[in-house]
């Protein structure tokens, strides 16, 4: 509960329409991946323990927040997110003891620990489902079971309730010889949602969320919370389900209809958020809350994020990470400067009077974006690349997050068979679309594995040139959960740390100006040049205060916008340049010629 980090922003600026400003409204945050973050044990996996003999490094680094991928007991299907035991840690991971810890020296150096949640499904695992395979258990309701299609042998091809496929592939329905009927997962079979419409099952997620509260942890990041809330008819069937008065969507190229617009944002979204925030959050000071937001446009991102509705304090939106691709997730298309903008455009403007963004292009679900829209060819052009899409997010409004790795400038893992694939989401993909579906060539689907699959994000953290990145011991009798990334002996912490030139002391420099400059951590935004191919600009106001932000995503030379260069008809001097992906000098010059060269990006005080 301390603002250790940051100066605090006056009451003279306004951030979301709170009163007075949330303390996170010029915080940092940071994604630890616990399995890929530092092992201390040997076993190939990171561990809490580990997180906590790094807390030094992040301190230096200058973030507010840890947010932690889930460390929970587990049977790790899809690497936590499927949850066995909401009060306990996973023996994986380490112990309650060490969560305390982790807490405790967090506290002392300023961080707070918030904790990612997972509560639109849990585990099949999870003492809650095992009870409700019997239909005469309390706990009968608490799934979305359903019967074999009329006419149909249950268990049979054809006898699923709807033709609704999993997001991980095949159907969505699984049948339960037991119970004798089929639960409802939108992600892997061991993963069956939650039936939020029963109040006993908010009752117990709100308790135990109030149980990490009070052990110290500062928030939560809440994972797809906005497919808590299902589409039913009135008479509670879902869309496509025998009876339904609500018709399906028509199936697609892989056999099945999306369960995504029936489950995304629905009808009781709001009712369920304002209730956990009643039941969890009032009274309490010095939290956070994020969720992740599948199917949120700007415009709902506004009303939930106002703090007039008291839901939520911010969303990840999805819409500008899936600028590269078109129709299915694995159909990947080139990166343009102007969709980027458009997306973010949008986002800016929709939080323009109440509400906040939260800022981020990587984390534990998205490829590296230095790989993914820069260029990791060689080694300047990875740290241009990388600087250009830090500085361009970290300038807008809203608060940033960083993914591990991410202030190094990591890369994709460029992986090239499936076998060097853990990744459930992934390897499913290439079965069912390659071998089943045949919908798609395997030379395709590899490419898309190797620019937008998840484990390009989990490789193990970077911190050194030795054998295992030093993420774990180079002696240790056990390698790493996945493969390291062999350009870990370039690319590391160790390598960057006191480099006044690398991606890492530029991260630095971003985050400090997020903490000391009240235009960039709150001012009004407003996008410049909204038609350039290559430069995507903008400017920060907070009264009299106007700071300009010009940034050439691409690998060529790029002409200064008309519009950027209106604005600079008096000049640019070195000490207006507040930050630049080259030097002061350098972008002073290019200012001056109307040209900025390749992933040049300059921040200018006018």
């Amino acid at each position: 509960m301390t603002n250790f980090n940051r100066s605090t922003l006056p009451d003279t600026v306004r951030s979301n329409g709170a009163t007075p400003n949330p303390w996170w409204a010029n915080a940092v945050v940071y994604q630890v991946y616990p399995r890929s973050f530092q092992d201390t044990n040997g076993d190939g996996i990171g561990d809490l323990k580990g997180i906590t003999s790094r807390l030094d490094y992040l301190a230096d680094l200058g973030v507010d927040v840890v947010w932690l991928s889930p460390v929970y007991k587990s049977p790790q299907d899809d690497n936590g997110y499927d949850i066995s035991d909401y009060q306990d840690i996973d023996p994986l991971f380490g112990t309650l003891e060490d969560m305390d810890e982790l807490l405790a020296e967090a506290h002392k150096r300023g961080l707070k620990i918030v904790m990612d949640l997972v509560v639109n499904h849990t585990s099949d695992e999870h003492a809650w489902f095992q009870a409700s395979r019997d239909k005469d258990d309390p706990h009968a309701d608490w799934y979305w079971w359903r019967p074999a299609r009329p006419g149909h042998e249950p268990g049979t091809p054809g006898a699923e309730p709807n033709q609704w496929g999993s997001y991980f592939g095949g159907s969505a329905w699984e049948y339960d010889p037991k119970r004798g009927e089929y639960f409802f997962h939108q992600y892997s079979k061991k993963q069956p949602d939650l039936n939020w419409e029963n109040p006993e099952v908010r009752k117990a997620v709100y308790k135990m969320m109030n149980w990490w509260m009070d052990r110290g942890i500062d928030g939560f990041r809440m994972d797809v919370i906005t497919q808590v809330s299902k589409t039913v008819d009135k008479n509670g069937k879902l869309p496509g389900e025998d009876g339904c008065e609500i018709e399906d969507y028509p199936v697609g190229e892989e056999g099945y209809s999306s369960p995504f617009p029936w489950c995304s944002d629905g009808p009781r979204i709001d009712e369920f958020l304002a209730e956990m925030r009643r039941e969890v959050f009032e009274g309490r000071e010095g939290y956070m809350n994020v969720g992740e937001a599948p199917g949120i446009t700007p415009a709902r991102n506004e009303f939930i994020t106002d703090p007039a509705h008291k839901e939520l304090d911010m969303l990840f939106l999805f819409d500008h990470v899936g600028i590269d691709q078109k129709g299915s997730k694995w159909n990947t298309v080139p990166f343009e400067v102007g969709n980027l903008r458009a997306s973010l455009a949008a986002q800016q403007e929709a939080v323009r009077d109440a509400g906040w963004a939260s800022l981020f292009f990587c984390n534990h679900d998205q490829p590296r974006v230095v790989s993914r829209w820069g260029d990791d060819a060689d080694r300047e052009s990875r740290e241009l690349s990388a600087k250009a899409f830090g500085m361009l997010l970290h300038m807008h409004r809203g608060t940033p997050y960083i993914y591990e790795g991410e202030e190094l400038g990591m890369t994709n893992a460029h992986f090239t068979t499936l076998e060097q694939y853990r990744d459930l989401e992934s390897i499913n993909a290439y079965r069912q679309r390659v071998e089943e579906a045949k919908c798609q060539s395997p030379e395709s689907m590899m490419a898309a594995l190797a620019l937008i699959g998840r484990d390009n994000s989990r490789t193990p953290m970077q911190w050194d040139a030795s054998r295992y990145a030093g993420f774990t011991a180079p002696d240790a009798a056990t390698e790493p959960w996945i493969g390291v990334n062999p350009n870990h002996v370039e690319i590391n912490a160790a390598e960057e740390f006191d480099d006044p030139g690398s991606v890492y002391t530029f991260y630095k420099k971003l985050i400090a100006m997020r903490h000391n400059n009240a235009t960039i951590a709150t001012g009004e935004w407003n996008l410049v040049a909204a038609d350039s191919e290559q430069v995507y600009s903008f400017t920060r106001t907070s009264g009299d205060d106007t700071i300009l932000v010009i940034v050439n995503l691409t690998d060529r030379t790029a002409q200064v916008p008309a519009e950027v260069a209106q604005l600079l008809e008096d000049g640019v001097g070195e000490s207006q340049v507040l930050l630049s992906t080259y030097d002061a000098v350098h972008s002073v010059k290019s200012v001056a010629r109307g040209e900025l060269a390749r992933w040049e990006g300059v921040v200018i005080q006018l």
